[in-house]
């Protein structure tokens, strides 16, 4: 029996909570399907008990309908929360309803709840109605939950139709218009003013300028916190492309605003950015375009009335199309008439070759430009090419430009430097030269430039005393025979740059040059009022500053003073005599060194004595160029002079490797000579004392060479009985033969008796060795040997 104490509530059942879990676990989708609704009174008492939703159920007490869902939805006061409805209509019923079940799309009830007792009474009971049933169910994730109906079966109620039509209104791009529109950022609550509009509680506002441009889009003016709204609420409502028209306002009253952020758009997430589109739009009679309006381009050579645009007018030459580079030979494409086509490669020779069709109209033009190398302008196939009456190829240098246009299948050259070559006005003797010493900007002629800056304007030859005029400038003037005098004009009746070439030309003695008043001769090493030619000198004499320069000819090298230029300079500079004495003739200078140290660039060239116990260490080889040089010598006392180098360097005595510290003998001497890293070391004694031409062991079994090629060798034999054949062996072989041997008895106490140890005689002797034998009395006598060969 109900009464006030009773207790009405949904809630899951176990099978509904398993499958709920298992949705949130794996996020796959539960959808609920149909609703049951029962009298709770399986036994039909007058007054049964009020059913109690249990989890364990799998079924209505006393199910008596189950229809399909009307509709499924999210509250929109509580998110946890579903709502489910059924509509039951006027047909159905003359039962009680007092529970209440709600089936997934397998079958099984997942949800139950009982209800306050309700009659659904039949139009034959005299009572009529439709009735809506709804079940609120709680649940932990509403995103999982879906609702599968079918809509030839399902009635709506007029709430679900209006709020339908309301939720996809929402969705077009064209909302509400917006009292007032935003212009910096502000507080999204209270009463507040919006670009001069004095809000009230209700006015639609847009709301653009946010800092966090998340928080822009569509708002409702609020005394507390501005809610959205509600045409603009939830990402499905706010898509790219929505439109919002602004009634009022200081600077937007009557603007139109577009949101121009790309989906995907999650509300309150991703910054939402408008654009004003109200002068978007132009009239189509006589539109006033503004900003920057595009059109298409219109194909290539049109001639019909459509509307042209930049791209259109630049390929149509009011200004070059575009540029394009190559590197390469090409055929040139009609898309390059218009442009400017650059062409480079120095090293290859390029040919081009002019568009060609029968759709490039007269007057196109295309202009070519030869960046690097050489470049053959030549037509296609069909076409031809003309220059000023002169058909064939246009061949381009270095820097050349050509412009061609285009007439029928025939290529024009109009323009650019390769026209000149082909120009009237550039052959021929058609301009003027100007004056004698103009230096203005006029065009030259070859005249002018012959006597001016090329060639001598001429030349004259004197063979006695003269003055020269003005007449004479630009020219070579000769003087034959000798002691004459040339005076030169005056530099005050000449222009800056004025010159004269004075030759000697006689066969003997001098010819002297003289200034007239107070004029002077700067030869840049003083200033002199007169110049001695001997014979075969030139002077080069220009007016400047006031002045006669010497600038040129063999007399003016008579005042060149040059620097000597630093040690080892090696590149093609003049060199002075001290440079040539220090590099390559005399020694430069002599030092003693009486302490130990390391030697320089400074000591380079020089002669360095080395006393008694004094180590040198010769400079590093990085430091000095190739073939430096330095004289090291010992002392005449000094038998523990040392020489050493640098680590990564070595000693060498002419091709052999010495060990370092090397010890010189007394007096003993070398040249030193930088090759690569080595200090080759030739001349003076020590190389000698270590040539392979005096090579020599003093040992007691020894030899001695000579360059000449004469060897000697020494020893003594071990002992023989007499008669006895002993073989010899030399410390070294002859090169090529042994030519004598001596031998001699040695007695090693008192003299006896010659007969001990010999007489001698030797045999089988060979460039290795020899045979002796004694007939002697001792029976171990020792020899004395001596040999000499070559």
């Amino acid at each position: 029996m109900v009464d006030q104490t009773s207790q009405f509530y949904a809630i899951l059942t176990n099978v509904g909570a398993a499958k709920q879990a298992n949705a949130d676990a794996l996020g796959v989708p539960w959808t609920f399907s149909q609703m049951a609704v029962g009298d709770g009174n399986p036994a039909g008492l007058e007054n049964p008990p009020h059913p109690m939703p249990v989890a364990t159920q799998t079924a209505l007490l006393n199910e008596w309908r189950r229809a399909p869902l009307n509709q499924l939805k999210v509250d929109p006061s509580n998110a946890a929360i579903i709502i489910a409805e059924q509509i039951i209509p006027a047909d159905v019923g003359g039962k009680w309803i007092r529970e209440i079940g709600l089936y997934d799309a397998a079958g099984d009830l997942v949800a139950v709840a009982n209800c306050p007792p309700t009659f659904k009474p039949l139009l034959s009971q005299g009572s009529g109605r439709t009735q809506v049933v709804r079940l609120n169910l709680v649940i932990s994730n509403a995103s999982n939950v879906q609702l599968k109906i079918d809509p030839s079966v399902v009635l709506a109620t007029r709430e679900y139709v209006d709020s339908r039509l309301t939720e996809e209104i929402s969705k077009l791009d064209n909302k509400q218009s917006v009292r007032a529109a935003t212009t910096a950022n502000i507080t999204l609550s209270g009463l507040r003013t919006v670009d001069g509009v004095v809000l009230a509680a209700g006015d639609r506002v847009l709301v653009k300028n946010q800092t966090q441009a998340k928080e822009n889009g569509l708002y409702v003016v609020a005394a507390g916190a501005w809610p959205r709204a509600s045409d603009a609420d939830i990402s499905a409502e706010v898509t790219p492309g929505l439109v919002v028209a602004v009634e009022q306002g200081t600077t937007l009253a009557d603007t139109i605003w577009q949101l121009i952020t790309d989906a995907p758009i999650v509300l309150g997430t991703t910054a939402l950015t408008f654009r004003d589109i109200t002068d978007g739009f132009a009239r189509l009679l006589s539109p006033a375009f503004t900003g920057t309006p595009t059109a298409p381009t219109p194909a290539q050579f049109d001639t019909t009335p459509v509307v042209v645009n930049a791209a259109f007018v630049k390929r149509m030459g009011v200004e070059y199309a575009g540029y394009s580079n190559y590197a390469a030979s090409t055929a040139l494409a009609l898309s390059e008439v218009g442009k400017l086509v650059a062409f480079a490669n120095a090293a290859t020779p390029m040919t081009a070759t002019l568009p060609t069709g029968g759709t490039i109209t007269p007057g196109a033009t295309v202009t070519l430009l030869c960046g690097q190398g050489t470049l053959t302008v030549t037509a296609a196939a069909g076409d031809s090419i003309d220059a000023v009456g002169v058909p064939g190829d246009v061949v381009m240098g270095q820097g050349d430009t050509a412009e061609f246009i285009r007439n029928g299948s025939l290529w024009r050259l109009i323009g650019g430097t390769a026209l000149l070559r082909y120009s009237a006005i550039m052959q021929g003797e058609t301009w003027l030269t100007p004056a004698q010493f103009d230096n203005t900007k006029k065009l030259a002629t070859t005249e002018f430039v012959q006597r001016a800056l090329g060639s001598f304007s001429g030349a004259v030859t004197y063979g006695a005393n003269v003055t020269l005029t003005k007449a004479d400038v630009g020219k070579v003037i000769r003087l034959s025979g000798t002691g004459y005098t040339v005076t030169l004009p005056l530099v005050s009746t000449l222009v800056e740059g004025a010159s004269l070439a004075i030759q000697h030309s006689g066969t003997s003695g001098t010819q002297t040059v003289v200034v007239q008043g107070g004029d002077v001769i700067d030869p840049g090493a003083g200033l002199v009022t007169s110049l001695t030619l001997n014979m075969g000198d030139t002077a080069i004499l220009v007016r400047a500053g006031g002045s006669w320069a010497l600038i040129s000819g063999s007399a003016a090298l008579s005042y060149v003073d040059r620097p000597t230029l630093a040690q080892f300079d090696s590149s093609r500079q003049l060199a002075t005599t001290e440079f040539v004495q220090r590099a390559l003739g005399s020694f430069s200078g002599s030092t003693s060194i009486a302490a130990s140290r390391a030697l320089t660039a400074a000591d380079i060239g020089k002669r360095i004595e080395l006393a008694n116990g004094v180590t040198v260490t010769l400079p590093d080889t990085s430091t000095v160029p190739q073939g430096a040089t330095v004289l090291i010598s010992a002392g005449p006392t000094a038998t523990t002079a040392r020489v050493t180098v640098a680590a990564s360097d070595q000693l060498a005595m002419n091709n052999l490797s010495m060990a370092v510290p090397y010890t010189l003998a007394a007096g003993g001497d070398f040249l030193a000579i930088r090759e690569s890293n080595v200090w080759r070391c030739h001349f003076g004694t020590e190389p000698l004392r270590n040539s392979p031409l005096f090579a020599a062991s003093f040992s007691v079994s020894g030899y001695s060479k000579m360059p000449n090629g004469d060897v000697e060798m020494w020893g003594m034999t071990g002992g023989s009985a007499p008669g006895a054949i002993t073989p010899v062996t030399f410390p070294m072989a002859f090169p090529n033969a042994c030519h004598n041997i001596q031998m001699t008895y040695v007695d090693s106490g008192t003299q006896s008796p010659a007969s001990r140890g010999g007489p001698v005689q030797v045999g089988s002797y060979s460039k290795t060795g020899f045979n002796y034998s004694h007939s002697g009395s001792s029976s171990a006598a020792q020899h004395f040997w001596r040999a000499k060969g070559s």
